[in-house]
């Protein structure tokens, strides 16, 4: 056997080898993630359909750990599985997709190219106010308009929900601005500081994952 037929099959073990430890990994992050999705927590001021989950906290140390791809593939797998058992035609799922990505996809791509702690800390502070700003156009152009033609659930319903525990919102411009972007900032800040504390006791799980599943490709 030639030495360049040895070097492929080495090649092609090796990357075999890869592919199944993301997989598993994602996997994992993803059961954590669809179980922690069923743990809501409503917020004060917050109307009853927003209500605050730690489904991020698996899919963004997944963003870390095996890229920021995975952990969109993380985010998409979690909604899907979600689906079933939606109160919201899937809208909720859409929504959850979107301002998950804008989070975990920024968060990803800033560790990515800063794999240090302060760069961990950089990476949530900024994805956060991606999140919260980037949430504003989605929220107006996607998610009302949706809950309103599909589920028959007018924005002036939503505003008058809203404004019931929340006196700031009088109108759609107060809405976005009073309920959906403290709810993005909160839920951005918690998941990321969460995500900060335990990078310590986690971090070298993070990079000895991040390693097997990418080093040896480069390598290879």
């Amino acid at each position: 056997m030639s030495e360049t037929k040895v070097t492929v099959k080495a090649d092609s073990k090796i990357s075999r080898t890869i592919m199944i430890r993301r997989i598993a990994a994602c996997a994992i992050l993803t059961a954590m993630a669809v179980l922690l999705m069923y743990l809501e927590i409503p917020l004060p001021f917050m109307p009853v359909f927003l209500k605050f989950d730690f489904a991020e906290l698996p899919v963004l140390i997944g963003a870390f750990a095996l890229g920021p791809v995975w952990g969109i593939v993380i985010e998409l797998l979690k909604n899907l599985i979600h689906l079933p058992v939606t109160q919201t035609m899937g809208i909720g799922e859409l929504s959850n997709f979107i301002t998950g990505v804008i989070y975990v996809g920024t968060a990803g791509l800033i560790y990515h190219k800063f794999r240090t702690k302060k760069g961990a800390a950089i990476s949530m502070v900024i994805s956060t106010i991606v999140l919260a700003i980037v949430a504003i156009p989605v929220n107006a152009f996607i998610t009302l308009p949706l809950y309103g033609s599909a589920m028959g659930f007018p924005l002036e319903a939503i505003i008058g929900m809203s404004a019931g525990v929340n006196p700031l919102v009088k109108d759609k411009i107060t809405l976005l601005l009073a309920v959906f972007v403290p709810f993005n900032l909160f839920k951005g800040t918690v998941v990321g500081l969460i995500t900060f504390f335990v990078y310590k006791p986690i971090s070298k799980l993070i990079n000895k994952t991040y390693d097997k599943t990418h080093e040896q490709s480069k390598n290879a």
